[in-house]
């Protein structure tokens, strides 16, 4: 057995030796190509959106494969926050309740589906962006989502939100 003295002095060393080991430079910036894309972030305004497309169509068929086992066929029922509503589950859907079409999408990209977040290609997060925002009569069945139109989608419940920003002057984006 090991003191707490004794485990501390083992972990410092452990410490020292995994810090002598090569690694990168940290005094150097990384470059764009060394970021994960789910370390950027997707601003209200559009910035940091990346290139793709996607149609409701095409997000009616990866919801179907991906995404009924938690929101149900239809988007509307299922364990978990239904995108589609309101409904019985929960009145404040993503869909339509969130201020930010560009919320949704960087919310898509970054955490779903659940049991594989990060895995979706920008076009099915686009794509699935689309079919959410559709099914909540957001957008129209013929409107594709892509970094230029995903910004200009005005959410019904933009204006129901307090722009803390507003309060301190400015805005980060």
């Amino acid at each position: 057995m090991y003191t707490s003295k004794a485990l501390s002095i083992i972990l410092i060393a452990a410490g020292s030796q995994v810090a002598l080991a090569e690694g990168p430079d940290l005094g150097q910036p990384l470059t764009s190509d060394e970021i994960p894309f789910y370390a950027t972030y997707v601003m209200p305004d559009g910035r940091g959106l990346p290139e793709g497309s996607g149609t409701p169509a095409e997000g009616a068929e990866i919801f179907a494969a991906q995404c009924t086992e938690c929101h149900g066929i239809t988007g509307t029922e299922g364990p978990v926050m239904p995108p589609v509503g309101p409904n019985e589950i929960w009145a404040k859907p993503a869909g339509s309740y969130w201020p930010y079409a560009t919320t949704l999408f960087d919310y898509i990209r970054r955490a779903m589906p659940l049991d594989h977040p990060k895995s979706l290609s920008n076009d099915q997060a686009y794509a699935l962006a689309a079919f959410i925002l559709e099914r909540n009569g957001v957008i129209d069945a013929d409107t594709a989502m892509t970094a230029e139109t995903l910004p200009m989608v005005e959410m019904p419940n933009r204006d129901n939100f307090v722009d803390v920003w507003a309060t301190q002057g400015a805005k980060p984006w």
